[in-house]
């Protein structure tokens, strides 16, 4: 997917959320400012140079934009945190021109690489700044691959919590699958027919279209490529719609005809609790899927939001690892389990 990093806040908070992107970003960039607090930040004056804009153009910015920017890291320096900006100035080995007539200014706003980065994602008059957008999602594409080990269509397995809810969901699916077969008068078909409507009802996307938005192979199963906590709901609706089903069917004293368990299933998804659960569910999913898979779900795209940075630690960081890890993880703890005996 072609991204227009101008017009997306979404998909430029995501960048900024990113903090192993952003390491990288600043690497490449190599920009020069100055030390202050800890960090590099730059004045509006060295922005304007770096972009080859008017220092209005930067100014224009900052007004159509103040709540971003100042949300990632653009601030206004006043009293003392202004005093030790222009000490740190005036011990750099550059002519203070350089950064305008900063002497006896009252306050003074600083970027730190964060807001710069934010900023080079808005300006759309200035060719450097487009270079560094190229830039920017290129670098964003080969972290996620490199932490990934080269894909994303199981980045969803990467998440601690995956392993349990797999499993879970798992034992709730051959439930429901046996209440089909034991209560519905239908043929085979009435297993992909009752999987779909859970989908349906869940993420709005039937399993054909949800393979061919994540572009998943014939070979590939559609649940392995499932978050922790779609698979959690998809095993609620299961374990509740089984349960329904034997209940109907058993008041009935026969198997249920495909029109009744419709028509039992419309009032099952339209009970009130699901509600909040459902929510969540799409917004997990939208919202990963385009940030980590650049995979858009169009019938969710009311639902999909920047992601934080625990996200991104959860699903490419430290906390991260290969589901083959996890399941060699658990093997060892079920054998020391075991040894206990």
């Amino acid at each position: 997917m072609n991204k227009d990093l101008t017009n997306s806040s979404i998909d430029r908070q995501n960048i900024l959320n990113n903090p192993y992107a952003l390491a990288e970003i600043e690497k490449a960039a190599g920009i020069r400012g100055i030390p202050f607090e800890g960090k590099t930040v730059l004045l509006k004056e060295q922005v304007a140079a770096f972009f080859e804009v008017t220092l209005r153009t930067i100014e224009n910015y900052l007004e159509q934009n103040a709540s971003e920017l100042a949300k990632n890291g653009y601030v206004v320096l006043k009293g003392k945190r202004l005093k030790s900006l222009k000490e740190a100035i005036h011990l750099m080995d550059v002519p203070e021109t350089d950064f305008g007539n900063i002497t006896k200014t009252p306050q003074l706003g600083i970027f730190d690489f964060r807001a710069f980065l934010n900023l080079a994602m808005l300006v759309s008059e200035s060719d450097r700044a487009k270079l560094l957008r190229q830039a920017i999602l290129d670098i964003v594409i080969d972290i996620i691959n490199q932490r990934t080990g080269g894909g994303t269509k199981y980045i969803n397995q990467r998440d601690e919590d995956f392993l349990h809810s797999a499993f879970i969901e798992e034992n709730y699916r051959k439930e429901f699958t046996d209440a089909l077969d034991d209560c519905v008068d239908m043929g085979n078909f009435k297993y992909p027919v009752y999987t779909n409507k859970i989908y349906v009802s869940i993420f709005r996307e039937n399993a054909k279209e949800y393979r061919k938005i994540l572009k998943l192979e014939d070979k590939d199963s559609v649940r392995p490529t499932l978050y922790s906590e779609v698979l959690d709901l998809i095993a609620a609706y299961e374990c509740g719609f089984g349960d329904l089903l034997r209940q109907e069917a058993k008041a009935k004293g026969r198997k249920l005809k495909p029109s009744e368990v419709d028509v039992l299933f419309k009032i099952f998804e339209t009970q009130s609790h699901w509600k909040p659960l459902i929510e969540k569910a799409r917004m997990k999913m939208a919202s990963r899927d385009l940030a980590f898979r650049d995979a858009l779900h169009h019938q969710l795209q009311e639902y999909v939001t920047p992601l934080q940075r625990d996200e991104f630690e959860r699903f490419i960081g430290e906390r991260s690892q290969e589901l083959a890890d996890r399941l060699a993880d658990a093997k060892d703890v079920m054998k020391r389990l075991k040894d206990r005996d």
